[in-house]
C-alpha cells in the first residue's frame, strides 16, 4: 500500500494538504520549547526549523508529532482517540521503546482539534497497522537528534554515545551523561522524519512486548476519568428533545403551553428539532414529555420479518470482491452440493455510555466536549451547520464510554450546538437509552446466499458467494478454492433507517454464512469439521492459527458430549487471522443455549501489549456472543420497537463462558489490528457448535432457541 492509498485511508476526500499547511505552524507555535519530531503516515520529509525559523518547504505535511519537553517528559500528538480499544497505551509502549524513556515519562494528547493535527477518525482498527511504525520511525528520530545535540555538547563522536532511561550516555563511560531535558532546555528544535529509520532488534525490547494494565486504568474505576457527560459549565442547561416514533418524518405541528408553563424551562424550535432545556435534566425530561407534536411518517416497506426478503429483491449487484476458474466445471466435479440462505438482522452499537455532548459558546469559539470518533469530522461538520470558520470551532479530548464504530457518527453534537447557539448558554445533551436505539447507525441486516460443492475427499469445488448488504471486508478466499465467484449486492438508502460501521463491519454476517457452509459440506461427507478446513486452507498463516487453536483447545471431534458440541470459525479482519473453537450445552427440551467455553487464537504479527490485545479478545468475543445469541432489533418500517435492555439482550456475565485467549508467535512482523478481529468468528463458531450439540442447523443470527427448536422440528 502506498502513501496515496494509507492517505485516503486516513483523511477521506480531505483535501489535506492544504488543512496541514494552514495548521502546521499554528501547532507548533502553540507549543514551548523543546524538540519536537513531526511526521505523517506512510511520507519521510525533511524538514528543520531552529528558534521559529521559516519553513522554505511547502509541501510538509504531517499529522501527529512528539515533544520532547525540557523537563524531560514526552507528549504524543495525535488526532486519534481512546474509546477503551488501548491505543493511549500500546503507542505510548513502542514511543517509550524506541526513544529509551519510562512509560510513565510518555503523556498522549488526543483528538483535541486546537492542539493536534488532523485524522479523519479512529476507525477500522488502523490506528496500529499504519500509525505505530511511523510513531517508531518518529522516536528513532528524535534519539537520533539527541544523540546529535549530545554530540556536539560534550564534544565527542556521535558513535560513542548511546540513549537509555532519558539520558544520552558515554559508552566506556556510563558516569558522563546528559538528560534529554537538558538537551532541549532553551531550545525549540523542530524535525521530520528525513529517512528511513533503523529500529531496535526484538531482543532489544524493554517496553514491546511486556504485558500492561490500561495506563488510564485507575482513572476509570476511581471515576476520575472525565466522558462527555462528566463536564460542568457554569449557567448550563440540560436538554431533552421530542422525537416521532418513525425514522423519516416530518414535523407538522408542536403545541408547548403545559411545557412553558414549567418554571425554568425553555423551550427551543428549529426546524424539526424541538427540545426543551432546564438546569435540571429530570426537569428538561419532564417538559419534553408534556410537549404534543405531530409527524408525518413515511410508507412502511419492510418488518423485521420481511427485511430479507426486501433486500435480495431490491438490491442489484455492484461488485465482484472475487472471480476465479469456472463454477459449471467446479460444480461438475463435486460429489456433492449444497445451497442455502444466510440471514443476518439489524443490531444497536448499544454502548454503555449513550451519544452525549457539552457544548458552549466563549465569545466568537464555540467549545465541545463530545464523544465522538471523529473530532475533526465533528469540527468540519460544525463548521457548516453553524455557518462559522473552521477555526473557531474546538473539540476538546475526552473519553469515550465505548465507540465500536457507532460513534463516528455525531447528531447529538450538532443539535446540542444549534440549542446552545439559540439559547446563548452551555448546554449538554446526553441521549436516553430509547434515542441511542432510535438513532444510533445500525450494523445492516445482510443476506447471503452460498452454494458450495466439495469432492468426496473433502475438496472444496466451488463457491459462489452472494452477499446482500454486508460488504466485502473479510470475504477473500483463504481456503484455496479453485472455482469461485464473490459478489456483492446493494442499494443507496435500501435500509428504512441509517446503518454504518459496527465493530468488524460486514465480517461478522458474512464470516458466520461462510463458516456455517464449510460445516455443512463437512456434515454431508462425514469429515471432521477441522480436517476438511486443514484439507482446504491455502493460506499459511490461517493454517498456523487453526493449529494454534486446536492445540489449545485440545480438539478431537466436534461431539463433545451429551448435548455439547464445539464449533470452529476462521476469519481475517484489519490484517489479523483469527481462528475460533466455541464450546456448548444446548437443552433439547427449551432450545437453550449455554455457552461453555471459548479458546480463539490470532495471528496479529508482533503483539505489542499482551495484556491489551487479551482484554480486547475477551471483550469482543463477549460483544460477539451477543450478536450471536441474543441481539435483534424489532421494527416496523422506520419505527423502532427496541427501545432498551429489557428488549435487547446484551451478554452478562452470567452466561459469559471461560475464554482463553492465544496469539501465534511472530514479533518480528508488523503488528495487525487487535480491536476488531476476534469478534468476527463468535456467529459461525456458534452455529457449528449449536449444531453439534443438538442437531439444528440455524440460518439466521441471532441463534435464539426459537429458531433451534424450529430447526429440530425440520
Amino acid at each position: 500500500m502506498n502513501s496515496k492509498e494509507i492517505n485516503k485511508i486516513y483523511f477521506g476526500d480531505v483535501d489535506t494538504l492544504n488543512i496541514f499547511r494552514h495548521n502546521r505552524r499554528d501547532f507548533i507555535k502553540k507549543l514551548g520549547g523543546g524538540l519536537i519530531i513531526i511526521f505523517t503516515i506512510g511520507k519521510y520529509k525533511a524538514f528543520a526549523m531552529e528558534d521559529e525559523a521559516e519553513d522554505n518547504n511547502e509541501e510538509l505535511d504531517f499529522n501527529a508529532y512528539i515533544r520532547i519537553r525540557e523537563d524531560g517528559k514526552v507528549e504524543c500528538y495525535t488526532g486519534k482517540i481512546e474509546m477503551g480499544q488501548g491505543i493511549t497505551t500500546s503507542l505510548a509502549q513502542v514511543l517509550a521503546e524506541e526513544l529509551e524513556v519510562t512509560l510513565d515519562s510518555v503523556e498522549m494528547i488526543m483528538g483535541d482539534t486546537d492542539l493536534c493535527p488532523y485524522d479523519a477518525g479512529t476507525w477500522g482498527s488502523l490506528t496500529t497497522r499504519f500509525f505505530d511504525p511511523i510513531l517508531r520511525a518518529a522516536a528513532v528520530e528524535a534519539r537520533m537528534e539527541l544523540i546529535k545535540l549530545a554530540a556536539a555538547q560534550m564534544k565527542v563522536p556521535e558513535n560513542e554515545l548511546k540513549t537509555e532511561a532519558g539520558t544520552v550516555v558515554k559508552i566506556l563511560d556510563n558516569s558522563i551523561k546528559i538528560s534529554y531535558g537538558a538537551l532541549t532546555k532553551g531550545k525549540k528544535i523542530v524535525k521530520t522524519i528525513n529517512k528511513p529509520p533503523i529500529f531496535k532488534k526484538i531482543n532489544e525490547y524493554k517496553q514491546v512486548g511486556n504485558p500492561i494494565n490500561a495506563t488510564n486504568a485507575k482513572l476509570k474505576v476511581t471515576g476520575q476519568a472525565k466522558y462527555a457527560g462528566d463536564i460542568q459549565l457554569p449557567d448550563m442547561l440540560y436538554a431533552s428533545i421530542s422525537r416521532p416514533s418513525a425514522h423519516g418524518s416530518k414535523l407538522l405541528s408542536v403545541d408547548s403551553i403545559k411545557a412553558e408553563a414549567i418554571e425554568g424551562v425553555k423551550i427551543i424550535i428549529i426546524d424539526d428539532l424541538v427540545a426543551a432545556l432546564h438546569t435540571n435534566p429530570t426537569v428538561a425530561m419532564k417538559a419534553q414529555q408534556a410537549i404534543k407534536t405531530t409527524w408525518s411518517t413515511p410508507e412502511v416497506l419492510a418488518n423485521d420479518e420481511t427485511i430479507f426478503k426486501y433486500l435480495v429483491q431490491n438490491a442489484v449487484e455492484t461488485s465482484i470482491v472475487e472471480e476465479k476458474g469456472n463454477l459449471t466445471t467446479g460444480f461438475n466435479e463435486a460429489d456433492y452440493a449444497a445451497e442455502f440462505e444466510y440471514h443476518d438482522g439489524y443490531k444497536s452499537h448499544a454502548p454503555m455510555e449513550t451519544h452525549s455532548a457539552t457544548v458552549q459558546f466563549d465569545g466568537d469559539k464555540l467549545i465541545i466536549w463530545a464523544s465522538t470518533q471523529t473530532p475533526f469530522g465533528t469540527r468540519q461538520e460544525l463548521s457548516r451547520k453553524l455557518d462559522m470558520p473552521l477555526e473557531k470551532v474546538h473539540v476538546k479530548q475526552v473519553l469515550l464510554g465505548g465507540g465500536f464504530g457507532g460513534k463516528i457518527y455525531g447528531n447529538q453534537i450538532v443539535e446540542a450546538a444549534l440549542l446552545a447557539k439559540k439559547a446563548g448558554v452551555p448546554v449538554q445533551l446526553a441521549w436516553t437509552r430509547k434515542e441511542e436505539f432510535m438513532y444510533n447507525m445500525f450494523r445492516p441486516a445482510a443476506v447471503m446466499q452460498i452454494k458450495a460443492g466439495v469432492k468426496n475427499d473433502g475438496k472444496i469445488s466451488a463457491w459462489k458467494y452472494q452477499i446482500y448488504c454486508a460488504g466485502s471486508r473479510g470475504v477473500n478466499d483463504f481456503y484455496g478454492i479453485t472455482n469461485l465467484r464473490s459478489a456483492l449486492y446493494d442499494k443507496k438508502n435500501i435500509h428504512p433507517f441509517g446503518v454504518g460501521a459496527w465493530r468488524a463491519p460486514g465480517n461478522n454476517s458474512t464470516t458466520f454464512a461462510r463458516e456455517s457452509h464449510i460445516d455443512i459440506l463437512a456434515d454431508k461427507i462425514g469429515m471432521d469439521p477441522l480436517e476438511l478446513r486443514l484439507k482446504n486452507i491455502s493460506d499459511a498463516k490461517m493454517e498456523r492459527t487453526l493449529r494454534l487453536a486446536a492445540k489449545t483447545f485440545g480438539y478431537t471431534s466436534a461431539k463433545t458430549g451429551i448435548n455439547k458440541g464445539c464449533g470452529i470459525a476462521l476469519g481475517v479482519d484489519a490484517g489479523t487471522y483469527v481462528a475460533l473453537i466455541s464450546e456448548v450445552e444446548v437443552d433439547p427440551e427449551s432450545g437453550v443455549v449455554t455457552p461453555l467455553r471459548m479458546v480463539c487464537a490470532q495471528d496479529m504479527g508482533q503483539v505489542v501489549n499482551p495484556h491489551g490485545a487479551t482484554v480486547q479478545t475477551e471483550g469482543g468475543l463477549t460483544m460477539g456472543l451477543g450478536y450471536a445469541l441474543y441481539e435483534d432489533i424489532q421494527f416496523n418500517g422506520g419505527e423502532v420497537k427496541t427501545h432498551n435492555f429489557h428488549n435487547y439482550e446484551i451478554t452478562r456475565f452470567s452466561v459469559t463462558p471461560a475464554i482463553e485467549s492465544v496469539f501465534v508467535e511472530d514479533m518480528e512482523s508488523p503488528p495487525q489490528g487487535g480491536g476488531e478481529p476476534a469478534i468476527i468468528c463468535v456467529g459461525g463458531a456458534i452455529a457449528n457448535a449449536v449444531f453439534h450439540a443438538s442437531g439444528a442447523r440455524v440460518h439466521q443470527m441471532p441463534i435464539t432457541p426459537e429458531r433451534i427448536l424450529k430447526a429440530l422440528k425440520k
